[in-house]
């Protein structure tokens, strides 16, 4: 291999070995193993399957940033902090509400999530890394290293009496060689992996042969917008970027301004 492709390479795969550090978020780490098969994420799971099989109904609780990420993280302003729990909300919502039926009470257990860590995304290497885009066309875009962000995440399900019936550490990073977006927002990177770690995470929270139903009518999860985008892959097609403003979850309804 040559030299000038074997360093972006190599950056790529320390990329996705970063480990997860537990936040003290779950309420037990006991158990955790790696999942198998994994390669640009760092999960570590656990389940009890028996207990899993009895759960039906599942109220899910806000997405919060763990206090110690928070207080790295002097750059992420309070815009950027909602637009990131809002999307990681609303995927965990798509994903949960295809395995089980979402309530706001008598739930069978309760779904929590928090983000643990956010890296930030460079916008300057973004705009270096679109305008690359034009030149070399195709699925797997080259993106500048050390301009890459990323997410740390971890959920899990709890019974009634708060028992632990399932866990989850997920950690990934953008890597300089493959498929993650350019983005000028500075949680571009963290955004875009809200919809893995939503789908790892429900998988997880799940019984091992559960799969995924028909999306529910009327939508439980309506008030986060559509499922699917389509306004984003068309600027992403333009642009060559991951804007937020056509990719990301619809804005909570501020009810200050109701009449």
């Amino acid at each position: 291999m040559k030299p000038i492709l074997a360093l972006p390479l190599a950056l790529a795969l320390v990329a996705c070995a970063t480990p997860h550090r537990p936040s003290d978020f779950l309420t037990s780490y006991e158990g955790l193993e790696a999942r198998e098969g994994t390669v640009r994420a760092d999960i570590r799971e656990r389940r009890d399957d028996a207990a899993l099989a009895g759960v039906r109904r599942v109220v899910l609780a806000p997405t919060i940033l763990m206090p110690d990420a928070k207080a790295k993280l002097g750059w992420l302003s309070e815009s950027e902090q909602t637009l990131l729990l809002r999307e990681v909300d609303a995927q965990l919502c798509f994903e949960a509400s295809e395995r089980y039926e979402l309530v706001k009470e008598n739930a069978d257990a309760s779904l929590r999530a928090a983000v643990t860590r956010v890296g930030a995304t460079n916008a300057a290497g973004s705009l270096a890394s679109a305008a690359a885009g034009f030149f070399i066309p195709g699925p797997i875009g080259l993106r500048v290293p050390g301009s890459t962000g990323g997410l740390g995440a971890e959920a899990e399900l709890l019974a009634r009496d708060g028992r632990q019936l399932a866990a989850i550490t997920w950690n990934r990073n953008a890597t300089p060689i493959g498929t993650d977006n350019p983005s000028l927002s500075r949680v571009g990177d963290a955004l875009q992996f809200a919809e893995p770690f939503a789908d790892d995470a429900v998988k997880a929270l799940s019984a091992s042969d559960a799969r995924s139903g028909e999306i529910p009518k009327p939508d439980p999860c309506a008030e986060y917008g559509p499922r699917i985008r389509p306004e984003g892959w068309l600027t992403k097609f333009a642009t060559g970027l991951y804007i937020p403003e056509t990719s990301a979850a619809k804005p909570a309804k501020d009810e200050s301004k109701e009449p």
